[in-house]
């Protein structure tokens, strides 16, 4: 009695190990035997036997620190996913806007890189107060012609900040010799790094130690971002072009030089409404403006 309870048990479980099983070949299989050709994920350790330079300066490959630091930073940024498909969706709306100021300003076009790793090329707010897609801090926005009250806030005027933000790089640059460097004190303040490399007799950013991981690591996180963003499909990320975001280059300005009783009413009066007039106006934080010192905006809004 016992025996043939056992068999039935036995014969049961054989009977659903092959029905999954059927389940699992079936779904690798589609029309007549044609496989399915959706790629697998694969969890591989990162290629490092290539050039990698950020603004035309090249890592020192041959030294085997930079090379474990910069596979760091690839690989959070490889597997990070979301975060990583996010800001390619981003970057075809936003770069568009940041690359003709770039140029403008006569710095390398790898600059942009930096915004994504400051915020995700979003208008994030930090811990410590900075702001918009540059993560401005307010002290250091004013001191680069940003205005910043109740009512207004240019850190989160890409275009204004995109200017603001090649200005202080700029100067950096030719403070401390180089871009890296340059990002670097983006990063972790000019004197720090200046007094750094004093001190510690450093050449170039790859000879520093600093207290501060988040600093040691920024600019090979640019570096890992550039990568994986102008090579996509080299790490199986497959982002169609239709699932890219437009861009936000198609709109027309209203120039506002008084007080504006109720932006809502605005936008309403311009043939939008106020979230629009907000998506494309986000440093705008009101829904007033008093602009008592009768300044001139250009209010941007969709065509």
């Amino acid at each position: 009695m016992e025996l043939t309870k056992n068999l039935r048990i036995l014969l049961i479980f054989n009977v659903l190990f092959a029905a999954v099983l059927g389940l699992v070949f079936a779904s690798s299989f589609k029309g007549d035997g044609e496989k399915d050709a959706s790629p697998e994920q694969v969890i591989r350790s990162i290629d490092l036997d290539k050039d990698f330079d950020f603004c035309g300066e090249a890592l020192p490959m041959s030294n085997w620190d930079v090379r474990q630091r910069l596979d760091a930073e690839l690989l959070r940024n490889v597997y990070f996913h979301s975060q990583t498909i996010l800001a390619v969706k981003r970057a075809n709306a936003i770069f568009p806007i940041i690359e003709p100021i770039l140029k403008e300003e006569g710095v390398p076009n790898d600059l942009k890189y930096l915004a994504v790793a400051e915020s995700a090329l979003s208008n994030a707010v930090s811990p410590a107060g900075a702001r918009g897609v540059w993560q401005f801090m307010k002290g250091a926005a004013e001191g680069y012609g940003l205005e910043v009250n109740s009512e207004v806030d240019e850190r989160y005027d890409l275009i204004k900040a995109t200017h603001a933000a090649c200005k202080y790089l700029s100067k950096e640059k030719s403070r401390l010799g180089s871009w890296t460097l340059a990002a670097a004190a983006y990063n972790g303040g000019p004197e720090r790094i200046a007094t750094e490399m004093e001190k510690q007799r450093a050449r170039n950013f790859y000879e520093l130690n600093l207290a501060a991981d988040e600093t040691m690591r920024y600019p090979f996180r640019i570096v890992a971002i550039k990568e994986v963003m102008e090579h996509p499909e080299l790490y199986e990320y497959m982002i169609k072009s239709d699932h890219l975001y437009p861009p936000l280059t198609d709109f027309k300005t209203v120039k506002v030089d008084g007080p504006v009783a109720n932006w809502g009413d605005f936008a309403h009066e311009h043939g939008t409404n106020y979230r629009m007039l907000k998506v494309y106006n986000p440093w705008l934080i009101d829904s007033k403006l008093t602009n008592k010192e009768k300044r001139t905006y250009e209010i941007r809004l969709p065509k």
